[in-house]
């Protein structure tokens, strides 16, 4: 078991000997929207999960995380729709030419994968989730602001061609450090 765990460790050592490469401008793109700690809410929709709708508030910190090479952020969010809480991990993935992000959280097993890029100064995550025999798409879309609001929105899709997705969560964040 030991030597398994010195095996990141020795490659580590063998790359820290080697020229590392500047942060990729995509990484610096995601750090300068993300990088802080921020206080939100949440709106939900109304839905059939939901027919009220209804509105949480909550904390996120990101952080650079191992190298610089990824963004680490930790949120809790909680009121009328319940509590939250979860690990989002961000990077640019250079040979699919996309952001990758997973999202784990207190509310479903495993973890949530998804694949992003900026569409003008929007950051688009796209990914499929999974509710028993159902694969529903879903579409995550966050921007900052001239003012640093950041905004956040995500849209659940359906599997019929063309059409409309349905709002889900609308998120407006504001940084605090």
């Amino acid at each position: 078991m030991r030597t398994i765990r010195m095996i990141p460790r020795m490659l580590a050592k063998s790359a820290a000997s080697q020229p590392q490469p500047a942060n990729a401008p995509e990484m610096e793109r995601l750090i300068k929207l993300y990088r802080g700690t921020w206080e939100y809410a949440e709106t939900y929709s109304k839905s059939p999960q939901m027919p009220n709708g209804g509105e949480n508030t909550g904390t996120y910190t990101s952080e650079l995380g191992p190298g610089g090479m990824s963004i680490v952020n930790r949120f809790h969010s909680k009121g009328p729709v319940g509590e939250f809480e979860g690990l989002l991990v961000m990077t640019w993935d250079a040979k699919e030419k996309a952001y990758k992000a997973y999202v784990f959280g207190n509310d479903f097993p495993g973890a949530l994968v998804e694949t992003g890029q900026f569409e003008g100064d929007a950051l688009i995550f796209r990914t499929t989730f999974n509710m028993g025999e159902k694969s529903i798409p879903m579409r995550n879309e966050t921007r900052l602001d001239a003012k640093g609001v950041l905004t956040s929105d995500a849209f659940f899709g359906t599997p019929a061609p063309g059409a409309k997705e349905t709002p889900f969560v609308h998120v407006v964040a504001t940084r605090k450090q």
